[in-house]
């Protein structure tokens, strides 16, 4: 399997959540660095993609326009508050990306979640 990059637009394979959870195919964002981990590492850290704009929190998403490079058909949402690591059999690779930018902003986004960036008012 050839490895994950950073930026790129996976699906994955939700379909054994637990209730309250999304049970489908769900597209998602690689965010890790490539570098921390080897190509035989088990899992690949996801932000979740969304069309329903009721999720996404202001500080804590990013808006995805669609273009050839991502692929999208509509506007979409990157989650950035629902990081998350997957396992790499649960996950399909696709040749779309969001830009660099989009890549940063959402990496500062988790820093400010998880309590390592700046810090906001209550969302």
């Amino acid at each position: 399997m050839a490895p994950f990059t950073p930026g790129q637009i996976v699906i994955a394979d939700r379909r054994d959540a637990l209730p309250r959870e999304p049970n489908k195919l769900r597209p998602a964002i690689v965010v890790e660095d490539s570098s921390l981990f080897g190509p035989t590492y088990a899992t690949v850290i996801l932000v979740p993609l969304t069309q329903d704009h009721n999720l996404a929190v202001a500080d804590l998403s990013v808006s995805i326009e669609p273009t050839p490079e991502n692929g999208c058909t509509k506007r979409c949402y990157a989650l950035s508050l629902a990081v998350v690591s997957t396992s790499k059999r649960r996950v399909r690779p696709t040749r779309s990306h969001v830009t660099p930018e989009q890549l940063k902003t959402i990496r500062e986004q988790i820093e400010t979640a998880i309590g390592l960036g700046r810090r906001s008012t209550s969302f």
